[in-house]
């Protein structure tokens, strides 16, 4: 009778609790168009830094803390977020397979690209940073292995989150157009 009552006061408690809004990560389209070096590309999920990597919404305030907002939260899983946009993009400007990780396709992909990042944050300076490095390993293809930094400043238009959602989008943008020029011509 106790644990019947302590579930049915559980429910109530969660049923009374307000869900948090939910703020959707864009892709933005590409007008880049390149000539595939390779048949085929994986993208391995992306690894991003722990404040980035939840679902709270990290911002840095002007005195370099990093602050999350948790009455909104992403709509997605950021790594996972982070991960489909890049695949989605660099299938528009490769024209060929890319896929994420798992591997969807039967075989090995030509390359995997992984993705680490080591910023990813909008600030109280009215700039969102995504920096890091990517890494290009061959598996199929006649490409080399390869190393690539990255260092995205964006600005934004305000403090905003859909400011900074916007900006965000447009350095996942800019980055998958780097990446695309490493796998294409």
């Amino acid at each position: 009778m106790l644990l019947r009552t302590m579930l049915i006061t559980l429910g109530l408690v969660a049923a009374c609790t307000p869900l948090a809004d939910r703020l959707a990560l864009s892709p933005l389209p590409s007008s880049l168009e390149l000539r595939p070096l390779v048949g085929s590309a994986m993208i391995r999920t992306v690894s991003l830094p722990t404040y980035a990597a939840v679902e709270e919404i990290p911002f840095e305030t002007a005195d370099g803390l990093i602050v999350v907002r948790e009455d909104i939260l992403w709509a997605d899983d950021p790594e996972r977020a982070v991960t489909l946009i890049l695949t989605r993009t660099l299938t528009d400007i490769l024209n060929t397979d890319v896929g994420p990780d798992p591997w969807p396709f039967v075989g090995l992909p030509d390359v995997s690209v992984d993705v680490r990042v080591e910023r990813m944050l909008g600030g109280a300076d009215g700039t969102f940073e995504l920096n890091g490095q990517f890494f290009v390993a061959s598996e199929g293809a006649a490409l080399r292995d390869t190393t690539h930094s990255f260092e995205i400043t964006q600005p934004m238009a305000d403090a905003t989150l859909p400011s900074l959602a916007r900006a965000q989008s447009a350095a996942l943008l800019q980055l998958s157009e780097q990446i695309a020029r490493t796998l294409g011509r």
